[in-house]
């Protein structure tokens, strides 16, 4: 139904699952997102992540930005923590939220985002 609409004219979701669909199209073996869902409002966002979970479930390897923390959980695998173009610790998805052995400032940015309570390394 709107095909024939420019996509200057599409909403912001609209025009998030557009790009996302044009770089899937081209059957990439990987694809970088960052913040895919940025200034989204909630059922968009929602969109964007069904469609994201559908392209890595087609064998497409995602490395996505986001400060997102409930999103990098919900559909990541593995989490990398960067602070200062640098990468401090690198886990799969359950050893980063659960685990107790984080770097300061990874367990400090998870605190701060979630509210959680850490002891001190």
């Amino acid at each position: 139904e709107h095909a024939a609409r420019p996509a200057r004219a599409l909403s912001g979701g609209q025009q998030q699952r557009l790009g996302l669909a044009r770089a899937w199209a081209l059957q990439p073996d990987i694809l970088f997102l960052d913040e895919p869902t940025a200034s989204l409002d909630p059922g968009a966002k929602n969109e964007i992540e069904a469609l994201i979970e559908e392209v890595a479930a087609s064998g497409v390897t995602l490395v996505m930005s986001t400060h997102n923390l409930g999103q990098a959980k919900r559909l990541a695998t593995r989490v990398a923590y960067l602070q200062a173009g640098r990468i401090v610790v690198e886990r799969p998805v359950g050893p980063f939220f659960e685990g107790n052995d984080l770097p300061p400032e990874a367990a400090q940015f998870l605190q701060g985002e979630l509210g959680w309570s850490r002891p001190p390394s």
